[in-house]
């Protein structure tokens, strides 16, 4: 990583600004839940339509400002990013041109075109990513935390108990992946190096009559790439059921709690409808953060 975070040097500013207005638009986020739990409990429990009016305001004042918060971090990370894969491609591309024939036979010709073309496109995806949710998932999971501390203590216990639990579950599937998506590389590698040989060898193919073998051989391999991406991708789509189980049972104790402590005059309406928006922004930021890891790993 430190070698290739030379390559970063004169985006230093972009590279802090990003994250930076990413954060700012989270913050908004955050309030969010607080202005929707004023709305029903002093607006609607009150009839103060003049209220209501207001904060719906507000709402659409934090919705603006936060997309322009969303798209300034977006540019500054689009515009890291694709100025490190460029510098980075360009230093590859020269230290490709330095290599014997003996080193690039070892290679193959089909791996460097891989590592040139699809590996930098997942580089430049993986680093974008990291700018703009590296920082911010984590900020929304446990500023959702606190803030519901701030609406109801008890209540916001249910939390403690959910945010472990479907890390748990999150970090074990995406730990889970990681190797295999190692593999996924290797074969495509494999099915790229057999597409070459069929294309530059053609007329030696055709000579000695090996084309079924030869197809066989390419079916064989792509077979082989399609069963363990099959697999792979089994393994990360366990992570939206098992997340949404987890959440919705958080959230059927919450609304539970929640009732009793609405009944005994101890919690407000609006206070139960903010904790659910809490737990619901938990529930989305950590499958962005278990994806954003693994994109992260594959670059």
């Amino acid at each position: 990583m430190k070698k290739l975070l030379v390559y970063l040097k004169g985006y230093e500013k972009e590279t802090i600004l990003g994250p930076l207005f990413k954060l700012l638009e989270a913050l908004f986020e955050l309030f969010v839940p607080v202005i929707i739990k004023n709305i029903v409990d002093i607006g609607i429990g009150q009839a103060d339509k003049g209220y209501i009016v207001r904060m719906c305001l507000l709402l659409a004042l934090l919705g603006v400002v936060g997309m322009i918060c969303s798209l300034t971090a977006q540019f500054f990370a689009a515009k890291a990013s694709v100025g490190f894969v460029t510098k980075l491609r360009h230093a590859l591309f020269k230290h490709i041109g330095q290599l014997s024939y003996t080193e690039i036979d070892t290679l193959g010709t089909s791996s460097m075109i891989t590592r040139m073309t699809s590996d930098m496109n997942q580089v430049q995806s993986g680093l974008n990513l990291t700018l703009r949710l590296l920082l911010r998932s984590p900020f929304i999971v446990f500023g959702s935390m606190i803030m519901a501390f701030t609406v109801d203590a008890n209540a916001a216990f249910t939390f403690v108990v959910a945010i472990p639990i479907l890390s748990i579950v999150v970090f074990a599937i995406m730990l889970l992946s990681i190797p295999l998506y190692k593999k996924v590389q290797q074969k495509l590698d494999r099915v790229l190096n057999s597409t070459r040989e069929n294309l530059t060898g053609v007329r030696v193919i055709r000579a000695f009559r090996l084309e079924k073998k030869e197809t066989e051989e390419f079916d064989k391999r792509n077979e082989e790439l399609t069963a363990t991406q099959k697999f792979v991708g089994g393994i990360s789509a366990l992570m939206n059921p098992l997340t949404y189980v987890i959440i919705n049972l958080a959230i059927i104790w919450l609304i539970h709690i929640g009732a009793l402590r609405v009944s005994a005059g101890l919690l407000t309406q609006g206070a139960v409808l903010a904790l659910y928006n809490y737990m619901s922004q938990i529930l989305v930021e950590l499958i962005k953060f278990a994806n954003l890891i693994i994109s992260i790993t594959k670059a």
